[in-house]
């Protein structure tokens, strides 16, 4: 069996690596466009401080990820996050501490005491008996009030998705919310039943040493392939029982392709085998982001936490910045720390418009603006994610049904990305398995 992966993102490299697993003298052949895998995945050097380009790491809470690091025998690459890290903020007009219990929520100066009542009285909410998808904002409103949404579940969905409570599908993207209200009737009964459950400390953010490019590297030299890095797939067309896949070296037959490109690339590759789920790929929407890294070889701020989110009502240009020098010690050395800061997204989708200067320039307002910061950065670094993270609005799992339901009807294509169900590491390496187990199992009969 000769399979093709098209995409060496975090996605097919956990495909890959599965499908290895379970069948190694299959023969597997992996594309990417880049010169190195890891797709978003990605930590860079600059004047000796380490920034991230995209994901820091992944939440313990879910096995996926822990189970390939452990799987690879990566485990001593792993890199908890520090206790600083439990220490989030929100900035609206001043920074705030995020409350991490009851009381502290009651003492935050964030909603307003009629807007906690409100939160409060989320007991008495009836569950929802519609099936149908409601964005984040109708879900919020109705479950715990325009002031808690409008603040926690704003800055929330902004560090995530970047993008913005009314523009989400609550069903899509965080369906264990949904969940909990269908299952419980209430989130906050529902989260409580939940805690009596799993009777444990909850997941920690975990990363790897020297960032997360030393776990990719590492997992690229534990699979054996045809490696065609710095190859992208051209084009995918059907041939008997299996396919043609053409790149810059040219055509190659294969049983079975998984593409692991983002939709939008996925689209043009497939074009030759079917029109209508090329256009299906298509139209799955994106939220621009850029991410601006600051290097300080001294700095007076102590970073003592995770770092900030902003809300919308605040008007800034920064969605939020991150304090990875604290979070994991190792970005900086000799004294140093790190900044990342987040912009664009749906809230300010011109900003990727910028020149280069002038998005340093608007990173560095934002840090003035919420934390005091006007020290020159001694490094800086600049990422622009034209489609960096895929939106999820009302209709994507319909959506995506469809284009899963259409891509049955090619046997032996697959499809796995973050854009479909899940974008987050765990979900990308959850469903990366899932895929490779049942491609593993297709060469049994």
């Amino acid at each position: 069996m000769k399979i093709a992966i098209a995409g060496a993102g975090i996605s097919g490299l956990t495909t890959a690596f599965y499908i290895q697993r379970a069948r190694p003298d299959w023969e597997l052949v992996i594309y990417d466009p880049g010169e190195r895998a890891g797709g978003t995945m990605q930590t860079v050097a600059v004047n000796g401080f380490l920034f991230e380009a995209g994901g820091n790491g992944f939440l313990t809470n879910k096995p996926a990820s822990l189970q390939l690091v452990e799987d690879s025998g990566a485990s001593e690459l792993l890199l908890p996050s520090s206790d600083l890290a439990r220490k989030r903020f929100i900035y609206t007009d001043s920074l705030h501490r995020l409350p991490e219990s009851p009381p502290l929520f009651l003492k935050s100066k964030l909603i307003t005491l009629g807007q906690k009542i409100r939160v409060a009285g989320e007991f008495f909410v009836p569950r929802r008996r519609e099936d149908s998808e409601e964005t984040l904002q109708q879900f919020g409103y109705r479950r715990v009030g325009k002031g808690f949404t409008d603040v926690f579940l704003d800055a929330m969905v902004a560090g995530i998705y970047a993008s913005t409570p009314a523009k989400i599908s609550v069903n899509a993207a965080f369906p264990l919310v949904v969940s909990l209200e269908k299952e419980y009737g209430g989130l906050f009964r529902g989260m409580m039943a939940k805690r009596k459950k799993e009777a444990g400390p909850g997941g920690i953010l975990m990363s790897f040493k020297r960032g997360v490019s030393t776990f990719i590297d590492y997992l690229r030299d534990t699979i054996e392939a045809d490696w065609r890095l710095g190859e992208g797939v051209d084009a995918i067309e059907p041939q008997g029982r299996g396919y043609l896949v053409h790149s810059a070296s040219g055509a190659a037959a294969v049983d079975q392709v998984v593409v692991c490109a983002q939709p939008y690339a996925a689209a043009k590759i497939l074009a030759r085998v079917d029109d209508e789920l090329a256009a299906g790929l298509g139209a799955i929407g994106y939220s621009p982001t850029a991410v601006v890294g600051l290097g300080f070889d001294r700095l007076d701020h102590p970073l003592d936490g995770f770092g900030l989110l902003t809300t919308t009502a605040a008007r800034q240009p920064v969605l939020g910045v991150l304090w990875d020098s604290s979070i994991f010690p190792d970005r900086a050395s000799g004294g140093g720390k790190t900044l990342r800061v987040m912009l664009g997204g749906q809230r300010n989708p011109e900003m990727l418009e910028l020149d280069d200067a002038a998005l340093i320039a608007k990173a560095r307002e934002g840090l003035a603006n919420t934390m005091g910061i006007d020290t020159n950065p001694d490094a800086v670094f600049l990422k622009r994610w034209e489609r960096g993270i895929p939106s999820y609005p009302v209709g994507h799992i319909a959506h995506v049904d469809k284009i899963f339901e259409r891509l049955a009807r090619s046997p032996g294509l697959h499809l796995n990305c973050n854009a479909y169900r899940g974008i987050a590491m765990n979900d990308c390496v959850r469903n990366g398995r899932e895929l490779a187990e049942k491609i593993a199992a297709s060469g049994a009969a």
